[in-house]
């Protein structure tokens, strides 16, 4: 059939294809990137669906604005009020199927064929895909353990003049990494300087381990550099945090970026489902939402410990690594010390056979792939499975 030519800029995901090979029985996978179903709040979501069915029957069941429901625009403008966003009011955003949805309506109404696009290197996956088919030239920017390096995004954002630049500042996926206050500033300085768009992706901040959460969002910190406001695009999501199933996340924009996708939408899928909407809406109103974050926060830091602890044993310096403050994720380098594997696709076949398996880390960057590293995720697994899948990992390197 004669597809489309955007269609030649993608492929199917290297993750899917991975999952392919995880039906070998007494596998212990750390590939995925989905929340710990175990963990999910059902006895408070029952509640939820009860009390929209109850309250708002039609509403919840009829089709809806494409902007979003009203009662949970409200509750999702109070929910970024708590995170520092203190002048947000509920116009002011959208709500998506997920916040993979925002990005594609942002790939929709920002890029065009051959437009420079500056992501992280590396950076979640989806991402490079979505923009991609739109047309865009990616353009990496390194990042550390303290997220993207500024000083490098500047010297790229001068040169290549890119229509958007996309950043998960707060333990990002696959990198982990935290990025500082210091820098947050910086690139909100940049937006400002250079006019342009950055989109701030935030499906991990409220996945903070410790008693201090992560340093404010750049929307948050906007309001303290004048003129970054109007060159910021803020993505959130509920998936990570409450429900992937409901598949609820909303943007924030500037008004003209925001009526371009509200557009799009409409053309897309008319509006994200009422029903999710409507019981999303009540779970944020019935207060749960505290009490449900500590208790994931608590088992993912554990796991977290727990995982870190058991490469060290296991892997010793044939893994480097830096210990995550929240999030889901390990990115870990291979050294290749005494003479073990540092192809992290040589070690994933290896960890297979072992019963164990990890996701390679070259698919995560849009440009100049580095080989020997990998992601691991700790959520799904207990600290038991994680110690015995470490073990099978430091059998198959």
């Amino acid at each position: 059939m004669p597809f489309a030519d955007r269609l030649n800029n993608v492929e199917t995901s290297a993750i899917r294809e991975l999952f392919k090979l995880l039906g070998k029985p007494g596998i212990i996978s750390f590939a995925g990137g989905f929340p710990d179903s175990a963990m999910f709040d059902v006895a408070g979501i029952q509640q939820a669906v009860n009390a929209a069915l109850a309250e708002e029957p039609g509403a919840a069941l009829q089709y809806g604005a494409t902007e979003g429901h009203e009662p949970l625009r409200t509750q999702l403008a109070e929910f970024m009020r708590r995170k520092g966003v203190g002048d947000i009011e509920p116009q002011q955003l959208m709500v998506t199927t997920g916040s993979q949805q925002a990005l594609d309506l942002l790939g929709k109404t920002m890029i065009g064929p051959g437009d420079k696009v500056i992501v992280e290197g590396p950076t979640f996956l989806a991402t490079i895909q979505c923009f991609r088919l739109y047309g865009a030239d990616l353009v990496s920017a390194p990042v550390d353990a303290h997220g993207v390096d500024t000083d490098r995004l500047e010297q790229l954002v001068a040169e290549h003049k890119p229509k958007l630049v996309y950043l998960i500042p707060s333990f990002g996926n696959p990198s982990g990494a935290l990025l500082t206050r210091e820098r947050r500033m910086k690139v909100l300085e940049i937006a400002a300087k250079y006019k342009t768009l950055v989109v701030e992706d935030d499906p991990y901040g409220e996945l903070y381990f410790g008693s201090e959460p992560p340093p404010p969002s750049m929307l948050a910190l906007s309001k303290d550099v004048p003129g970054s406001r109007e060159w910021l695009a803020y993505c959130g999501s509920l998936s990570k945090v409450l429900s992937p199933g409901l598949r609820v996340g909303w943007m924030i924009a500037p008004p003209e970026l925001l009526a371009k996708a509200v557009m799009c939408k409409q053309f897309s899928d008319a509006h994200t489902s009422t029903f999710a909407q409507a019981t999303a809406a009540q779970y944020l109103k019935s207060g749960r939402m505290p009490a449900a974050l500590q208790t994931v926060r608590t088992a993912y830091a554990e796991r977290a410990l727990a995982m870190g602890k058991a490469l060290k044993r296991e892997l010793g310096d044939a893994i480097e690594f830096t210990q995550p403050q929240g999030g889901m994720f390990f990115w870990a380098k291979l050294t290749g010390a005494g003479g073990k594997v540092k192809d992290a696709a040589e070690l994933a076949k290896r960890a297979i056979e072992q019963g164990v398996a990890f996701v390679p880390g070259t698919p995560f960057y849009a440009t100049e792939p580095d080989p020997s590293t990998l992601r691991l995720s700790f959520a799904t697994a207990d600290v038991g499975k994680i110690e015995e899948g470490v073990g099978r990992l430091g059998r198959a390197i």
